[in-house]
């Protein structure tokens, strides 16, 4: 019997070594070459606000552009982005640089 749970317990210990280095074994896997560019606040923006109408849609895509105008502010200030250049980040962050274009 003692011998039975030993081979048993020693199973299931190699099963999950087993399993243990299946999982780290897929990280390694390289990446595609072709990242997706990632979409700008202001299109997330437009993508959030695109089931509602008329005003609702009108506040809501004004408080999201708010909100993305601040979070790009300050990661300019974390970044320690000044003058001409920060007022540029700003705005491609937002995804209105391309909009004057």
């Amino acid at each position: 019997m003692k011998l039975s749970s030993v081979a048993v317990a020693a199973s299931l210990v190699c099963l999950i070594v087993a399993s243990v280095s299946a999982q780290t074994s897929s990280p390694q896997v390289a990446a595609p070459s072709t990242a997706p560019v990632p979409a700008t606040k202001r299109v997330t923006c437009l993508a959030t606000t695109q089931s509602l109408k008329g005003q609702d849609k009108r506040d809501q895509m004004q408080l999201c552009m708010a909100q993305a105008r601040l979070d790009c502010l300050k990661q300019a200030i974390d970044q320690k982005v000044v003058g001409a250049p920060r007022k540029n980040f700003v705005k491609s962050c937002v995804g209105m640089e391309s909009a004057e274009q």
